[in-house]
């Protein structure tokens, strides 16, 4: 299992990043703070608009089935500022659960899933400073779940993406429209086991 810890981000073993922070905290209770730049996100535009590739993610190489958990709690100031879970093979086939300030006003659960080009949904509307995601692979079936306390699991998402049998997972912070955005990362925990009930995300 890995797991994070309060000491520098380049220290973590297992753990690498894509797109290092801007700069980064230790946080009281052995988490981190990560400040994403301006005009950071990953996203592969179904309208053809664009792609970005930018957004700073700590991640350790997983092979076979996997749990991911975070505890998020993002310092929202922007539309679509957000903290959240990646699982990513290259820059054409991910799968991203996030905690987001949405463009219609308010923060939601967002998943977003790329196979070649991305798609882009809006979960449940919350009004809480920070929550619990889960992103969980069972074979080539992704399950996404989140929880405000913790323990009771809500599915965001069921779905099939065929990717490689290992692939890259871990946390990400991002800041699409804003001048930034700090994001804390209470938590994070990432497992090689296998759901026994996807949908209930245990």
């Amino acid at each position: 299992m890995a797991t994070l810890h309060g000491i520098a981000p380049q220290a973590y073993a297992p753990f690498a990043w894509d797109n290092e922070p801007i700069a980064w905290a230790c946080l009281p209770n052995d988490g981190l703070r990560i400040y994403a730049p301006s005009h950071t996100d990953l996203f592969v535009d179904p309208l053809e608009i664009g792609s970005t590739d930018s957004a700073p993610f700590m991640w350790v190489e997983m092979s076979g089935d996997f749990v991911a958990r975070l505890h998020v709690q993002p310092g929202f100031q922007a539309d679509y500022d957000a903290g959240g879970l990646l699982a990513r093979q290259d820059g054409e086939h991910w799968i991203k659960l996030a905690y987001e300030n949405t463009d219609l006003g308010n923060p939601a659960i967002v998943s977003v899933v790329t196979n070649g080009v991305s798609d882009d949904a809006n979960g449940a509307d919350l009004n809480a400073r920070s929550v619990w995601l889960q992103l969980a692979r069972v074979g080539d079936v992704f399950a996404l779940h989140y929880a405000v306390d913790g323990t009771t699991w809500r599915m965001a998402r069921l779905c099939r993406l065929p990717m490689q049998p290992s692939v890259k997972v871990g946390a990400i912070a991002q800041s699409p429209r804003g001048v930034g955005c700090a994001v804390d990362w209470l938590a994070l925990a990432i497992e090689s086991r296998t759901l026994t009930r996807p949908r209930d995300g245990v």
